[in-house]
């Protein structure tokens, strides 16, 4: 019998799902999990199930800010979409919820 794979909460997570994205879904998704500061399947996880996604200011997370601002700003002047726009009102959200040194509460 194997060993039992139980996480840091004492669950056993012994199922695996997977499933196909797009290279811009992936994208978009890897986006999202860098400013979350979680695990992908953390991020996942809390996103499926409709859990709030509470992120905490460390130096990951606003290096992962800096990047996507400078991102958003090497785009001015070009045609922006939609991803991009909701990636950019979803960082600043965080910037200002993160004035206040305490958690940040984000929309999956």
């Amino acid at each position: 019998m194997s060993k039992k794979n139980v996480d840091q909460k004492g669950r056993i997570r012994n199922k695996i799902v997977s499933f196909r994205m797009s290279e811009e879904e992936v994208k978009l998704l890897d986006r999202h999990v860098l400013l979350s500061g979680l695990t992908k399947q953390d991020y996942i996880i809390n996103s499926l199930l409709g859990k709030e996604i509470a992120v905490y200011g460390n130096p990951f997370v606003f290096r992962s800010l800096h990047d996507e601002l400078v991102r958003f700003a090497n785009l001015y002047g070009t045609a922006i979409d939609s991803d991009d726009e909701e990636m950019m009102v979803w960082v600043l959200e965080m910037i200002l919820a993160m004035r206040s040194k305490d958690k940040t509460i984000v929309k999956p």
